[in-house]
This record gives structure tokens, C-alpha cells and sequence, in this order.
């Protein structure tokens, strides 16, 4: 048997046991006192016309209680007060579960990701976390709210139900079973909204997609006028997303018209039996007609909160999936190791790896040494796995076989993981914050002060910034587009060199640079030579130029 929690025990487990139990405590001092309250109508009939009677005037009675008109509503009044300050303490405890539960499954799914191991994370289609992470788990809020919904409509009707025992059994009977029979007639409709909420999940996957993709070509769809195909592939995404949305809400409406219908059936012949069949009396019919019209809508609302919950339910499912892969690659916990430092080289010692979509090794037993302060480049064509030889020269990934090596010493799990602090990655797309240039020179070095960052700067070749309206300061919008190309690399680069590296990787941080860029950049690496091993991954032009040794990577082998 599975031993899996189901998504809704796993989404409410995120919860404070605390509170959900306020929150079912304030659902039933809400139900206790609208049943009540409806209650109240058998001595208020009785008061109005003494010679009618039912049990709850008996009850009274009994108690030696025979209140007056006065009294009765007098009481009524200060019930519904005291009901909309339950309720609205309660709708209270609803919103904070529901942010709980949304902020907690968030965070989770977020760490979840960021310690993930790197081979993971790389497989991993990005939109399709973001539209996780956004839409897929603020569907998963909707649904625990739509939840508590059900839940307090639910007691809510148990707390009617009670009532209408107490006034008048039988017809309360009948009406309770009517309602549960209408109810399940709508179990189809419940598993068709399931259905449509995970087109809805494949929609949002689509748009997201289709939407990232165009913004991160922006600059190629303008370039070969292709903006009417941008524009319908991603009208297209929008159109099923909406079309998803619209079958959803007609089916919502259809069962809300057939509730409604059916219930005010039920209500009418129940209404008859007891006048023409039970001989009940108006004391006793006349409540339990003001319970059925306040419970007819209860009724439908709880159909709506359950059939709103198996729609939300899908994306409930990918949180957790998301949630569940990248977990199961969580990169385990080690011991707290001191960062090596080379004296004489880095190395790679007989390391393999390989991919599980592919037949063939990405690395073959690749042998590798960078002696301190030298200058490597790596070239190949593309997909031949430099990229990959980077990784492992940066410990994000291990090597299925072989080793990391510090001055002919490999380096167990707990100092490869120490290692990543002697290494520094200037990868060809320029990831930076649409902040300013301090803030981002300081995601490398928080701790950074005035002269560092200004020395990191004129080692990168980032004159530029000196001229920029407010120098550091200066907000350089999204991805850095208030830069060049050439002066958003050496912003890189300067970043990457506040981490004082032993290694500087650059992976083609070049190969979309125009000459003069690329002089610029290879002028600040050759002034950089003998300070720190760097690795050059390039096809060709002026920074291959620089190395020391230049090394081919093809079929998985190392070629000098």
C-alpha cells in the first residue's frame, strides 16, 4: 500500500496545527449561533400566536422559560451580532491559513530548488518552475481556501440541520437526504472539473513558456520582423488558458441553475407532505421553511467551494511534484570544510561523466591540469561537453568517475563542496540584477568595501562605470540593459574577481562581443595572468591567444 501522503494531508501539514483548530472552533461558534438564531422563530411564533406550539416551545417550557416578544428579539439582535463578529474573526483565520499554507508551499518549493543538485536543476525546464512557483502554487492557495470554505459551509449546514431536528425531525430528515442526493448526483461534474483544472495547469505551463522564450529573443523577433508570430503564439497560449477557464465556469453555472431548481423541489414537497401528510403545524413549518431558504444556497455553495477544490486539486499535485524532484536531488549535508587553496595546480583525475538521455559519456576519463597562475583554454564545438568539464572543474556537479584534484590531491565530497568559494564563473548570457552596479558587484562580496569594489572594477576593465550618471550607484535596468554588450561582461567579470578566485572560469563570455569589446576584456585577463588559474572556454579569437596551453574536447576526450 502507498505510504505517500496525499497532496491535500501534505498542503495542510504546511499549516499551524494551531491554526486550523481556531479556525474549526470559530466555523462552529458561526454555525451554533445561526441555528440559533433561526431557532428563535418557534417562541417568536409562539409569542405572536400563543396558541400554536412545537418543541422548542415545549423545551422552554420545561426549563420554566416563557419568554416575551421582546425578549425574544432582543436575543435574536445580540445573536446576529455575536455571529458577525465569529464570522469575521474567522474569515480572519482563513486568509492567514490560506497565506500560510501558499507562503509555506512557496519556500519550500524554493528551497527545494536552490539545493537541489546542479545536474538536476539543469535538466529542468524554467518556465516551467516559474509557472509553479507563481500560478501553479497561488491555484494551490485558491484551493485551500475554497477548502475552508467547504468545511465551514458544511458545519454551517450540520449546525442548521441540528435546528431542524430540534423543531421538526421527520421533514428535517427528508430534507437533510434530499440535499445529500443532490449532492451526489454532481460527483460527474466534480471529476470533470478535475479534468479542466488540469488543462488549465497545461495551459499556464504553455503560456509561461511561450511568454519566457519571447522576452529572452525580444531582440531576434524584432530583428527578423517576426512580432505578428510572437504575438499569435503567444495569443494562442492566452486563448486556451481563457477557453479552460470559460468551460470550467459554464459547467459551474449549469450545476448552480440545476441545484437551485432541484432544491426548491425537494423544499416544495416537503413543504406539502407536512401539511397534507404529517400535520405539522405552522409553528413547526415556518422554521424549517426559513432553514431550507437559508440552507438552499449553503448547498449550493458548498457544491461550488468542492467542485472549485477538485479544479485547484492538479496544481496542488505539480507543487508537490516540483516540490518532490527536487528534493530527491537535494545535494546531501556535509561537514563544514576549509576552502583548499592550490600552490601548484588544479586538476582533473581520470573523470567520467554521463547522462541518462544519453548513450555515450559526456566526459571520458578527461585528465586535466591548470597550474597555478597559468592560462587554459578549452575549445570544441558545440555539445561536446565544455560546458559540463566547467562544472565539474567548479564542483556544481560530481563526476560519475574520477576526481577533483588539489595539487595531486582529490578532494573528498566535504571539500569539493568547500571548493565552489575558490571559483569564479563568467558565463555568455551576463546575469545581473536589475538593480545598480553596487548591488551587484556586492551579490559577490556583501561584505566588499569602497576600495575593493574599485579595484575589482579597474581589473575588469569597467572604466565605464566612472562615467555613468551616478558611478556605483547607477540603476542599470533588467539583465544590466542600460549597458553594452562588452560593458555588462567586464561587469561580470569584475564581480566574478571580488570573489577572489584561485579559478576563473569564462565560458564564450566573448563570442557575441564585437573586436573592440573582446580586446577590452582580453586586455583585463592578460593583466589578471599569474594572479589566479583561469580556464578560457572558447572556439576562437583574441583569448585563445592568451593561453598558456591550448586543449580540444571531442567524443568525450581531452585532446591537446
Amino acid at each position: 500500500m502507498d505510504s505517500t501522503p496525499r497532496p491535500l494531508a501534505r498542503l495542510l501539514g504546511a499549516a499551524q496545527r494551531g491554526r486550523l483548530a481556531m479556525l474549526a472552533l470559530l466555523m462552529t461558534g458561526s454555525a451554533l449561533t445561526e441555528g440559533l438564531g433561526i431557532m428563535l422563530l418557534v417562541p417568536l411564533l409562539g409569542a405572536i400566536a400563543p396558541g400554536e406550539s412545537g418543541a422548542v416551545s415545549a423545551w422552554l417550557a420545561a426549563w420554566g422559560l416563557r419568554p416575551s416578544l421582546g425578549q425574544v428579539l432582543a436575543l435574536f439582535v445580540l445573536l446576529v451580532l455575536l455571529r458577525a463578529v465569529i464570522n469575521q474573526a474567522r474569515n480572519a483565520a482563513a486568509l492567514k491559513l490560506e497565506i500560510a499554507v501558499v507562503d509555506g508551499l512557496r519556500q519550500r518549493a524554493w528551497r527545494a530548488l536552490l539545493q537541489a543538485d546542479w545536474r538536476t536543476l539543469a535538466a529542468m525546464r524554467r518556465s516551467d518552475s516559474a509557472s509553479v512557483l507563481i500560478s501553479h502554487i497561488d491555484r494551490a492557495g485558491f484551493g485551500v481556501n475554497q477548502l475552508g470554505a467547504a468545511v465551514a459551509t458544511l458545519i454551517t449546514l450540520a449546525g442548521l440541520g441540528l435546528a431542524g431536528l430540534t423543531v421538526a425531525p421527520v421533514m428535517a430528515l427528508g430534507g437533510a437526504l434530499g440535499a445529500a442526493a443532490i449532492l451526489l448526483a454532481y460527483a460527474g461534474m466534480r471529476r470533470r472539473a478535475a479534468g479542466l483544472g488540469e488543462a488549465l495547469s497545461t495551459a499556464y505551463r504553455t503560456m509561461h513558456a511561450s511568454i519566457a522564450e519571447s522576452l529572452d529573443a525580444l531582440r531576434t523577433v524584432k530583428s527578423l520582423q517576426g512580432e505578428v508570430r510572437a504575438e499569435q503564439a503567444a495569443f494562442a497560449g492566452f486563448t486556451t488558458l481563457g477557453r479552460a477557464r470559460i468551460d470550467y465556469q459554464r459547467d459551474l453555472g449549469m450545476g448552480q441553475i440545476l441545484l437551485h431548481g432541484g432544491g426548491a423541489a425537494v423544499l416544495a414537497l416537503l413543504v406539502w407532505l407536512a401539511f397534507a401528510r404529517w400535520n405539522l403545524s405552522a409553528t413547526q413549518v415556518l422554521p424549517l421553511v426559513a432553514l431550507a431558504a437559508r440552507a438552499l444556497p449553503l448547498i449550493g455553495q458548498l457544491q461550488e467551494c468542492w467542485q472549485n477544490y477538485a479544479y485547484a486539486r492538479p496544481a496542488i499535485g505539480a507543487a508537490f511534484a516540483l516540490i518532490d524532484q527536487a528534493e530527491a536531488a537535494r545535494e546531501p549535508d556535509l561537514p563544514q570544510a576549509d576552502p583548499p587553496r592550490p600552490e601548484r595546480a588544479i586538476g582533473l583525475q581520470q573523470v567520467t561523466v554521463r547522462f541518462a538521455n544519453l548513450a555515450e559519456p559526456v566526459l571520458d576519463r578527461v585528465d586535466l591540469e591548470i597550474p597555478r597562475g597559468a592560462i587554459i583554454a578549452l575549445t570544441g564545438a558545440s555539445g561536446t561537453g565544455k560546458s559540463t568539464l566547467a562544472d565539474v572543474l567548479s564542483a556544481l556537479i560530481a563526476p560519475d568517475a574520477g576526481s577533483i584534484t588539489i595539487d595531486g590531491t582529490a578532494l573528498d565530497p566535504a571539500q569539493a563542496r568547500a571548493w565552489r568559494a575558490r571559483v569564479a564563473y563568467v558565463q555568455q548570457d551576463p546575469a545581473l540584477l536589475a538593480d545598480t552596479v553596487r548591488a551587484n558587484l556586492l551579490w559577490a562580496a556583501p561584505d566588499a568595501d569602497e576600495a575593493r569594489l574599485q579595484a575589482a572594477l579597474a581589473d575588469a576593465a569597467c572604466h565605464f562605470v566612472q562615467d555613468l550618471p551616478q558611478g556605483l550607484d547607477t540603476l542599470i535596468g533588467d539583465g544590466g540593459r542600460v549597458l553594452s554588450g562588452g560593458e555588462r561582461q567586464r561587469l561580470m567579470l569584475a564581480r566574478a574577481l571580488l570573489r577572489d578566485p584561485a579559478l576563473l572560469i569564462l565560458d564564450e563570455a566573448t563570442s557575441a562581443l564585437d573586436a573592440a569589446n573582446e580586446a577590452q576584456i582580453t586586455a583585463a585577463l592578460a593583466g589578471l595572468k599569474g594572479r589566479m588559474a583561469i580556464l578560457l572556454i572558447a572556439h576562437r579569437g583574441l583569448l585563445t591567444d592568451l593561453a598558456d596551453r591550448t586543449y580540444r574536447l571531442e567524443g568525450g576526450k581531452l585532446i591537446s
